[in-house]
């Protein structure tokens, strides 16, 4: 057992190496140093946790704190600077930044809307939106998949699920990715300003006019006593931002390890019934979500040998621990044939993502759809000029250049 990093200086991680290829870090650091102190892009100061199965036990460790209102105060004291803290007292009042018992009371509110079955009944909407969108591509010999499929479906799916106008989805594009990015602080201020701006507003909009939709349950909820105002305006962040660009992550990394794996893509283009493994292997490979949320100790814990003090802020690796060779032999392949290994994109424990049900039928739906209807479908630009968007938390591409074929049906 080892105290701390024995008085190494923390890991600074390059920001553009990383963004570019997380997974030649990660590699050695679950080799090398598989708890590692280290100063993350934007200046703060954490412990990354690499391997497999310490992500999961620090993913259920009830001795690490998400207590937002704790936790900014430990993050103020690990972050060089103010970048990163710019939304977290207005929009971070929601379940992934609570502990039991007011993690469980906000989990209540929105849990009936995400079971499998009632995920399983917004299929023929998620199908019908999806043909509209691939019809929209055809007549093009060249589209950019993120912009025409990975981004609008999701956030169609998820704003008539929250009841927000259709028309407003264009006021997200800029929004979201600024907001998301851990970067320039001015800028995430402004996206901040014009998405509390606009939250008011549309909460304000349900509760004058209600209708069936999950935003006017919450906010029923919230009249009621159930949700506080800035729990209200959180959650609504947290389903209708936060939680969209998971799929778009999906949808976008999981088009492009197809078309870089032929092979893999001819062998679900023949057997469909594959499509489920498909999904989850496609997600366990390129995670959508490359670190976990922050976490805080609350008293001195250990983890892979090696003890955090109490007071330290504490991430989860998810990318990397899906690549872990202990629990996924051959991890740095794509296998579509792969049994089922539990890979941990959508977390583990009470954080568990909510929407994994609703997430995963978005992804086997794009993938079924867009390989029938673009059956020439292929890579428009060099996987090396490709890039991806900034930031730890998410692994998504910025675009995805695809030409769609001659022949289409």
């Amino acid at each position: 057992m080892s105290s701390g990093q024995d008085g190494a200086a923390p890991l600074q991680i390059d920001e553009k190496e990383f963004e570019h290829d997380p997974h030649a870090l990660y590699d050695v650091l679950r080799s090398e140093a598989p708890v590692r102190e280290i100063i993350a892009p934007g200046g703060t100061k954490v412990w990354l946790v690499t391997r497999y199965d310490d992500a999961k036990s620090v993913l259920t460790d009830n001795r690490l704190s998400k207590n937002i209102e704790a936790g900014q105060k430990v993050i103020q004291r690990h972050t060089d600077g103010e970048t990163g803290m710019v939304f977290a007292s207005e929009l971070a009042a929601h379940m992934m930044n609570a502990d039991p018992p007011d993690h469980t009371r906000l989990r209540k509110q929105v849990n009936k809307v995400f079971t499998q079955r009632a995920v399983e009944k917004l299929g023929p909407r998620i199908e019908e939106i999806t043909t509209e969108l691939l019809d929209a591509m055809e007549g093009h010999d060249e589209v950019d998949l993120m912009r025409t499929l990975a981004y609008p479906l999701p956030m169609a799916v998820i704003c008539e699920l929250l009841g927000v106008p259709s028309d407003d989805q264009e006021r997200f594009k800029g929004w979201v990715p600024t907001q998301l990015s851990g970067g320039d602080p001015e800028s995430m201020a402004q996206a901040t300003t014009a998405l509390l701006g606009y939250l008011y507003e549309l909460i304000e909009s349900k509760r004058s006019e209600p209708a069936d939709d999950l935003l006017t349950g919450l906010v029923r909820s919230s009249d009621d006593g159930k949700l506080n105002t800035q729990e209200l305006v959180s959650m609504a962040f947290l389903l209708l931002v936060a939680g969209n660009e998971t799929t778009v992550n999906l949808i976008g990394n999981g088009v492009y390890a197809l078309l870089r794996h032929p092979d893999q893509l001819a062998a679900l283009r023949a057997d469909r019934s594959l499509m489920p493994g498909a999904v989850d292997e496609l997600l366990r490979y390129e995670s959508p979500v490359n670190t976990s949320s922050l976490r805080f100790t609350t008293e001195p814990i250990e983890v892979g040998g090696v003890v955090i003090p109490e007071g330290e802020l504490v991430v989860v690796a998810l990318t990397s621990a899906n690549r872990d060779e202990s629990q996924f032999p051959d991890a740095g392949s794509l296998d579509i044939h792969r049994q089922a290994g539990a890979s941990l994109s959508f977390g583990h424990g009470i954080h568990y993502c909510v929407g994994a049900q609703l997430a995963r039928l978005e992804g086997q739906i794009a993938f079924d759809r867009l390989i029938d209807r673009f059956p020439n479908i292929r890579l428009a630009a060099d996987p090396a000029d490709l890039r991806w968007q900034p930031g730890t938390a998410l692994r998504g591409l910025r675009s995805l250049p695809v030409s769609l074929g001659a022949e289409q049906r």
